[in-house]
């Protein structure tokens, strides 16, 4: 297999590296420090159509490959984190999972505001007490024969009070377990449906995450995705292709805190020459720089195993395994690197390690990953 760039992918990873120097990098620490979306970021985001790049362009989508947004995420993640998650949730959770599985209706109802900027889109599967086992859901969408009649809170949701189109996993049959799980389109507005505090986060400041309260909302069954009964196995799938972009985020953090330690060793002297020179910061330097290529291979051959059609649970859950090691080792030295200096805001390195954290945690933990990985070696 060949990771080399066309033409086109070149030019991609070239708009994106600009857009984020140019448009994310001047009040990326404001926002962190506010908590502060970025609404006109976003906007532009969707102009140059990075919220629905692997949408069929029929709906409004670029209809690129999955490397391309592996691409993008990887350079709007070395500046801004909380910019790259949401492009993640809109693409890969949102975009994906309604092209992929929702009817000809809902395609064209959704999509085409999805894709342009037009909305944004969040999905929702945890809950304070269904994290990691998503199989314990407690929203509940009691079929009512056209209409289901949904209960429930949602917790950590990305894009939670910011987006207009919701995805929201919830039990219709708990005799069922899993195979009772159905996935349902909610749209902002909704009567009963109400939007939670924002949390005090670590990291990703600049995205907005919320609970949500679902109190005998009414939904058609028209915005179920799939049939009765599919909406564990939508969730997970979804979740699957997720990892690859967040894999990418870690990269992303990881090769942009990198980026900037190795430029600081450059110009910082100490005992009379640039701290380059010392070999105990050039050792660091060469451990990271190799750590990061290798997580970029990772990212990458998942990208490759999607584009063309392989399994690619196994190869996303090891990238997002890796990469999110790597960004938070980097990140760690990358301050350590720094010094000083890499305690303070302006710098942005201790900004990059709080950001790191999440891609730990979020659409599956380093541990979910290690069982998916297990599973799936032990099983050949």
């Amino acid at each position: 297999m060949n990771f080399s760039l066309s033409e086109e992918q070149g030019l991609i990873q070239q708009a994106a590296r600009d857009f984020a120097q140019n448009e994310l990098l001047p009040g990326v620490i404001e926002r962190d420090e506010k908590q502060e979306f970025p609404t006109e970021e976003v906007k532009k985001m969707g102009e140059l159509g990075f919220l629905g790049m692997m949408v069929d362009p029929k709906y409004g989508g670029s209809g690129l490959d999955t490397l391309s947004y592996v691409l993008v995420m990887e350079e709007l993640s070395k500046i801004d984190a909380s910019s790259s998650v949401i492009v993640s949730v809109n693409n890969s959770l949102v975009c994906w999972g309604l092209e992929t599985f929702g009817t000809e209706a809902q395609k064209e109802k959704y999509l085409t505001r999805l894709t342009t900027g037009e909305a944004i889109g969040a999905f929702c599967l945890s809950e304070p007490e269904a994290g990691s086992d998503a199989t314990s859901q407690k929203t509940t969408a009691i079929d009512k024969g056209d209409h289901y009649i949904l209960n429930g809170t949602k917790n950590w949701i990305t894009n939670g009070s910011s987006a207009e189109i919701y995805l929201v996993i919830a039990q219709t049959d708990k005799e069922k377990k899993h195979r009772g799980i159905n996935a349902l389109i909610i749209e902002k507005g909704a009567e009963g449906f109400e939007i939670g505090p924002k949390e005090n986060k670590l990291g990703i400041r600049g995205s907005d995450t919320h609970s949500l309260v679902f109190n005998d909302v009414k939904v058609p069954k028209e915005n179920r995705i799939g049939e009765d009964g599919f909406g564990f196995k939508f969730a997970m799938k979804t979740l699957a292709g997720g990892r690859i972009g967040i894999a990418a985020q870690a990269l992303g953090i990881a090769a942009g805190a990198y980026e900037l330690a190795l430029k600081y060793s450059k110009e910082r002297k100490a005992f009379g020459t640039e701290i380059s020179n010392h070999q105990a910061i050039a050792f660091k330097l060469a451990d990271m720089h190799t750590q990061i290529q290798a997580a970029r291979n990772l990212v990458y051959q998942a990208a490759w195993d999607k584009d063309n059609d392989e399994d690619y649970d196994l190869s996303g859950a090891m990238a997002k395994l890796y990469a999110s090691q790597i960004a938070m080792e980097t990140t760690v030295e990358a301050v350590q690197i720094h010094g000083g200096n890499g305690f303070v805001k302006d710098y942005h390195v201790e900004r990059l390690m709080r950001d790191a954290k999440i891609t730990q945690i979020y659409e599956g933990t380093s541990e979910i990953q290690k069982i998916v990985i297990s599973r799936s070696i032990l099983k050949t």
